[in-house]
Parts: C-alpha cells; sequence; structure tokens
C-alpha cells in the first residue's frame, strides 16, 4: 500500500532530511513539502488527490502549525486528514494545544539522523498498520 504524506516545514534542512529518511525506510512512499501554512492550504484546497497524513512542524513564520491545524480541522473537504505535529517543541502547553486542536499525533524531532530514521520507520508502520484498517 502506497502512503502519501504531506510535510509543512519552513526549514529546508528538515524538509531534505524528512525525504531522504523517507526514501530510506519508505521508498514506495511519496512525500510532497511545502516551505508554509499557506502554501500547503493553497494546494489542498485545490488539490485531487489528498494526502493520507499531513506532518505539521509548529514553528513557522506567517501561519503557524497551529493556525493550519485550526483550517484544517475546519474545512470538511480536509478535516478528516490526520495531522501528525512533527516539531522540535517539547513544551507541555503545545502538546496540550495540539491535541485540543485535534491532532492525530505529536512527535518531538529526534536530534540524530538516525534517531529520526527510527521515528519515521515507527510512524510509517503505525499510520500504515491504521490505514489498512480504515474501511
Amino acid at each position: 500500500m502506497k502512503l502519501r504524506l504531506a510535510l509543512v516545514d519552513d526549514n529546508p534542512m528538515d524538509r531534505l532530511l524528512a525525504a531522504e529518511a523517507l526514501e530510506e525506510v519508505c521508498p514506495g512512499c511519496t512525500l510532497e513539502t511545502y516551505a508554509s501554512g499557506q502554501a500547503v492550504l493553497t494546494h489542498l484546497r485545490h488539490a485531487v488527490t489528498l494526502p493520507d497524513v499531513i506532518l505539521l512542524d509548529i514553528n513557522m513564520p506567517g501561519l503557524t502549525g497551529f493556525d493550519v491545524l485550526t483550517a484544517l480541522k475546519a474545512d470538511p473537504r480536509l478535516n478528516l486528514i490526520p495531522v501528525v505535529m512533527l516539531t522540535t517543541s517539547s513544551a507541555e502547553a503545545d502538546i496540550a494545544q495540539a491535541y485540543t486542536l485535534h491532532a492525530s499525533s505529536y512527535v518531538v524531532k529526534a536530534s540524530t539522523f538516525s534517531a529520526f530514521l527510527e521515528q519515521v520507520d515507527a510512524f510509517l508502520r503505525y499510520w500504515k498498520m491504521n490505514q489498512r484498517a480504515l474501511p
């Protein structure tokens, strides 16, 4: 089963690392990356094919990850897409806010590439298993 992911992160290095990690642990998966919250919202509102999961950074200029999450959950066409907050913030207030806004999961980015690979692998196994369980 081919998993379609969207990654929203203003940091070009983080987008590159995520793409490399995904290619290594899931070569059949597709990843679309966006440098801003506005870019992903504009794309998704007009997209024919939607991602299976959105990976969303919190700390971005312009629209924050929380702003994007709020907009996604308010849109009837987009609100069922699972959103995983993928961020460097381990602040309890951020975690609480993410779940209050209906994030599906919250992952604090690992500090090393090898640990990040393990996170991506675990994330993919989890979402592929749940994707098969959906009707």
